[in-house]
């Protein structure tokens, strides 16, 4: 989920009319599935609420879809997410974590955007693939593991600059594939260890910045070229003058 800047973000309390996001409603479908698998919900139940879920676009028209439903943890929270101030240590918020598993067989999931990573995910995908994506997510922990299965399918983990990364992964006539260009990790950064076993499947990594500081990038590239075009048709201004005195 994707918090704009507020006065009160710190503080904790009943917001249902916050964005839900591709997280959070995956979130719900898991608990939903579960309930189906246990016989809670019929399967007319289940589709008319797993339908619900994929609509919904806040936390308050999630909540109701699981609030009969045991789970353990809520399967949405409403209280306020921590303040990303541009450092690691506010990204390093301890907890239990958004979401400690998932499970792909012929389908896919995905984390990714605001989530909270637990010290440890364990994901498994068979014949379906997986994308787990770090580079807006906060922290349970400073050291956290990816455990990854895939057979016959695929899982992405995708991390952003500065974070630490150790794979220890294993391929068996598939890929468990480590970074290209691998960096240390920036002062207080998390470290993340992806391990697990790829069988005729496969794991990837990469290191990709997000949409938003790519675009900021580009943006202080163009205003540097135009700063400097400036200085040069400033500097042939001065010499046009020198010349002419």
């Amino acid at each position: 989920m994707t918090d704009d800047a507020a006065p009160d973000r710190r503080s904790s309390g009943p917001v249902p009319d916050l964005r839900a996001s591709d997280a959070d409603r995956e979130r719900v479908a898991e608990i939903l599935r579960d309930g189906l698998a246990e016989g809670r919900l019929d399967m007319a139940e289940f589709e008319e609420r797993l339908e619900s879920a994929y609509r919904a676009r806040t936390y308050g028209e999630l909540a109701p879809l699981t609030s009969d439903l045991p789970a353990a943890a809520p399967p949405v929270s409403f209280t306020k997410r921590p303040v990303d101030d541009g450092s690691w240590a506010s990204r390093i918020v301890g907890g239990e974590g958004t979401s400690t598993g998932a499970v792909a067989v012929l389908s896919g999931f995905q984390r990714k955007g605001r989530w909270t990573m637990p010290r440890k995910f364990t994901c498994f995908a068979f014949m379906g693939g997986g994308e787990i994506d770090l580079r807006e997510a906060f922290f349970a922990d400073r050291e956290v593991e990816i455990s990854c299965v895939a057979v016959m399918g695929g899982v992405e983990v995708i991390v952003p600059p500065g974070v630490e990364v150790v794979v220890r992964g294993i391929g068996i006539m598939g890929g468990f594939e480590h970074l290209d260009r691998d960096e240390p990790g920036d002062p207080g950064a998390p470290r993340v260890i992806i391990s697990g076993f790829a069988f005729w499947g496969g794991v990837g990594v990469e290191r990709k910045l997000t949409r938003a500081e790519r675009q900021r990038l580009k943006q202080l590239r163009r205003q540097e070229r135009l700063d400097r075009r400036d200085a040069r048709q400033e500097l042939r201004r001065g010499r046009r003058e020198d010349r002419g005195r």
